[in-house]
């Protein structure tokens, strides 16, 4: 029986990847702050119920992230940067991924075929960006898409077998978006979640530390 992770299996993607999974005869491990107390803004608790996990894993999928500090809002100029909402919103989206990456040799098989899917934005797409704003979000997205980057070219060496990738899953309605998707279309949590799936399911290992759409399509650094 093949065995999924999924970090952030409460949220609406998360658990839709979980129910699919689950579905299709996995075994996945579930693990979110709301239903076991697995804080990613708590790196010393995350790391050590990170560890505790027995593995290995065919698939590890990352579904952790926040567009703003709570009670806040994405940026829409510079001078609306908070230091401190700034360091919350990379905390959740860019050091709390890492933490999970830094796990990975142990709970991956060096000889297994795996996939690492990490989910990231294109909004945090340095080449994508053409008007500006939201400036924590995206900055804190793409420092993720270089750890996903920095964490393939390591796992490659250790891990041949493994292709660990970043995913943009478009603008997925859940309660994390419905403040914001106004103007763009949007797609449903279970339709996200088969999409990427699919994405995940029909990699390669030479195609690990690239970015990937929801469609499969490559998505600018």
């Amino acid at each position: 029986m093949k065995k999924a992770l999924i970090i952030g299996a409460s949220g609406g993607i998360g658990n839709a990847v979980q129910s699919q999974l689950q579905e299709q005869g996995w075994h996945v491990t579930g693990l979110s702050r709301s239903t076991n107390g697995f804080d990613l803004r708590q790196p010393e608790q995350a790391a050590k119920h990170l560890k505790q996990l027995r593995g290995p894993f065919d698939l590890v999928f990352v579904a952790t992230g926040i567009l703003a500090a709570e009670n806040g809002h994405p940026e829409k100029s510079l001078a609306a940067i908070s230091p401190d909402e700034m360091a919350r919103v990379f905390a959740v989206n860019a050091i709390g991924p890492a933490i999970v990456l830094q796990a990975l040799p142990h709970l991956l098989d060096r000889q297994r075929k795996a996939v690492v899917g990490v989910l990231s934005a294109r909004v945090g797409s340095i080449g994508d960006n053409q008007i500006g704003g939201w400036h924590s979000y995206r900055a804190s997205k793409a420092a993720l898409n270089q750890l996903i980057r920095g964490a393939a070219i390591e796992l490659q060496r250790t891990h041949p077998r493994v292709a660990c990738v970043a995913l943009h899953p478009g603008t997925v309605r859940t309660s994390f978006t419905q403040a914001y998707v106004s103007r763009h279309p949007t797609v449903s949590a279970q339709d996200a979640a088969m999409n990427v799936l699919k994405v995940m399911n029909d990699l390669s290992p030479d195609q690990s530390g690239q970015f990937f759409d929801a469609h499969g399509q490559e998505v600018p650094w």
